[in-house]
């Protein structure tokens, strides 16, 4: 069920919300929002809810087993997870490169972001946290709607005292609704919008196409992966928040990073923070000397890139990222002179941009061939809708941090700002219905991860 649906928005959600606010009690609550998250599975995934259920009940019985017993049951736990991660995603990858007759089971929705949740409740309980005390409690932390199918990533540590107690407040529900809508304007009204551009020029022959094509459908796509990937994921705080939890935040005007390093502390920061708590630094993280440092550098982002996705394309984007992260630590070593911020943010920018070409393309070829397009040659051009070109141009400005300062600073009275941002969102709201309800909108990219 994808949240930018008229069945999502107009029946699923409100009856959810009204049926969770009736009811008294916090176990009477967990139970409601377990059976809702469930049948919101089940909805789009029909068969694949018993591979969500087996990973309930066995991370919750590896996780009551791991707090008697560290060892071996952490090792177990891990692998038994990784080891369905892999049977059901990365095996056609497998059995392709070793030359055998390409196995692929269909791949289930979110399957990367619920394992990665399971695998922090074995690691956290490991390092102290208790186990939830009964399966719903589990069950309600790996499968919980709001952010099952694409995050953001929720640890066990942050999130487990929410599920015995947090109070839902009027205020919460209104900041969770504004939330919510800003989310789902980024996500049907730029992001889909800028995406016409994005599927016209990688859909097009790169061979022949024209420069100034190949860089606007690169420029839609990297406004797009941001906007539709933030816009979920505000949603999902908001829609958490509604509901009384406080998820992490994963987006932090990621575009606005002056370095890759800084890059990875505004995207995806439950990915990041997940990499490093649980990998990075349980190899040695930066402590380990300079070149250990490099390979744990490597082995963290190939793998992040695998994460992404079962193809070289996006191992290669893993090991792009890895590599410039790698080349600024050796500029820091070698105490090369800095340069202004906004050279660095260009910088920045710019090869993120050309690192995407990688998360895009169908093949190696084609993101090699796209990349060709990018310089001259071509002549082909493509549509480009003035709807989708107003997006980019709203998209970049909004991109940068800046604004968010600039408010800041404004002397603007309480109740006024408030009457005008309320007014916004209820703009915002009308357009996005009108969007939705004309079937305009696309899956979230990152349902396929």
């Amino acid at each position: 069920m994808n949240f930018a649906s008229v069945t999502f928005l107009f029946f699923y959600l409100p009856i959810v919300v009204a049926l969770y606010f009736m009811l008294r009690g916090r176990g009477a609550r967990n139970v409601l929002l377990l059976a809702a998250s469930l049948f919101f599975y089940a909805w789009g995934e029909g068969m694949g809810l018993a591979l969500l259920l087996i990973s309930i009940v066995m991370n919750h019985e590896f996780s009551h087993k791991i707090a008697k017993n560290r060892n071996p049951w952490l090792a177990i736990g891990i692998v038994a997870n990784l080891g369905l991660l892999i049977a059901f995603k990365y095996m056609g990858l497998i059995t392709e490169s070793l030359g055998l007759a390409r196995m692929e089971p269909r791949l289930p929705l979110g399957i990367s972001f619920f394992t990665f949740q399971a695998m922090s409740l074995l690691v956290d309980v490991a390092r102290g946290s208790k186990p939830a005390r009964n399966p719903l409690r589990t069950g309600l932390y790996i499968s919980m709607f709001p952010q099952l199918i694409a995050g953001p990533i929720v640890r066990w540590d942050e999130i487990r005292n929410q599920i015995v107690q947090r109070n839902e407040t009027w205020d919460r529900f209104c900041d969770g609704t504004r939330l919510f809508m800003l989310g789902l304007a980024q996500k049907v009204l730029i992001a889909d919008s800028v995406a016409r551009i994005a599927d016209a020029a990688f859909g097009a022959d790169a061979a022949n196409l024209a420069p100034g094509a190949a860089w606007l459908g690169l420029a839609a796509f990297t406004l797009q992966i941001y906007y539709d990937f933030a816009g979920y994921s505000n949603m999902a705080i908001g829609l958490g928040r509604v509901f009384g939890f406080e998820l992490p935040r994963n987006f932090e005007h990621p575009y606005s990073a002056a370095s890759f390093r800084e890059f990875w502390r505004r995207w995806h920061m439950t990915l990041s923070r997940w990499f490093r708590d649980y990998l990075y630094i349980p190899l040695g993280g930066s402590k380990t000397g300079e070149w250990r440092t490099y390979r744990n550098l490597l082995i963290v982002f190939v793998l992040c890139g695998l994460w992404h996705g079962a193809a070289w394309t996006f191992l290669l984007w893993g090991l792009w990222h890895g590599l410039f992260l790698i080349g600024e630590r050796l500029a820091e070593r070698l105490n090369l002179p800095k340069v202004p911020r906004i050279i660095g943010v260009a910088y920045t920018v710019f090869f993120v941009a050309l690192g995407w070409v990688l998360f895009r393309a169908d093949s190696l070829s084609h993101a090699v061939a796209y990349w060709r397009a990018l310089l001259p040659g071509g002549d082909v051009m493509i549509d480009v809708p003035s709807t989708s070109v107003y997006a980019m141009i709203i998209g970049g400005l909004f991109a940068w941090d800046g604004w968010k300062k600039l408010g800041a600073r404004l002397p603007t009275p309480a109740p006024i700002g408030a009457a005008v941002q309320w007014g916004m969102i209820g703009v915002l709201t009308l357009f996005c219905f009108a969007a939705v309800a004309s079937t305009t909108h696309q899956p979230f990219l990152y349902f396929r991860f």
